[in-house]
């Protein structure tokens, strides 16, 4: 008997996540519509030998997720957005004592507090979850506006973190 035969077996489905950002006020999870999962890749080391080359695996890196977001007019995720980066230490430079703050590692990761990514099931359980940690926004694209679309405005979030861990 095929295994997909059986009732009780039932696949993870992309369309049960949710993104959540220890701010949940800022970016509340039903405007997230779309994120991409944590990804690594491992460097390779060659090595030559005469008419040969031997490769050798290297360091871990983990790559940027990506999420898409709606933009309603409450709460205004372009305004929480950018107070988010405020947090993390950017001002205008409307005056020479004001360019002098930057944006520090501390404040980035503090200003989003926690980041997780929650697959659930028909129930609405934790089936798999993974922490990014020490995660900050990267680049933020506010979207496109255009006379002939009546698309819901959207904003796109690259974010940048130093591991992802599975914790279920």
């Amino acid at each position: 008997m095929a295994f997909w035969n059986e009732p009780s077996v039932e696949p993870k489905r992309k369309f049960r996540w949710l993104l959540g950002i220890g701010k949940a006020d800022a970016l509340p999870a039903w405007i997230i519509k779309k994120v991409t999962k944590p990804t690594f890749t491992i460097s390779e080391v060659k090595h030559s030998y005469i008419n040969h080359s031997f490769y050798y695996p290297g360091r871990v890196e983990y790559n940027e997720i990506e999420f898409t977001l709606v933009d309603p007019l409450e709460p205004d995720a372009a305004k929480n957005l950018l107070q988010i980066i405020t947090d993390a230490g950017y001002t205008l430079p409307e005056s020479d004592l004001l360019a002098q703050q930057t944006i520090t590692k501390d404040l980035a990761v503090s200003s989003l507090d926690h980041v997780y990514i929650k697959q659930i099931d028909h129930d609405g359980g934790v089936i798999e979850q993974w922490e990014l940690w020490n995660a900050w926004v990267k680049e933020v694209n506010f979207g496109d506006l255009d006379y002939e679309s009546d698309d819901i405005n959207e904003i796109t979030v690259k974010m940048r973190y130093d591991y992802a861990q599975k914790t279920t």
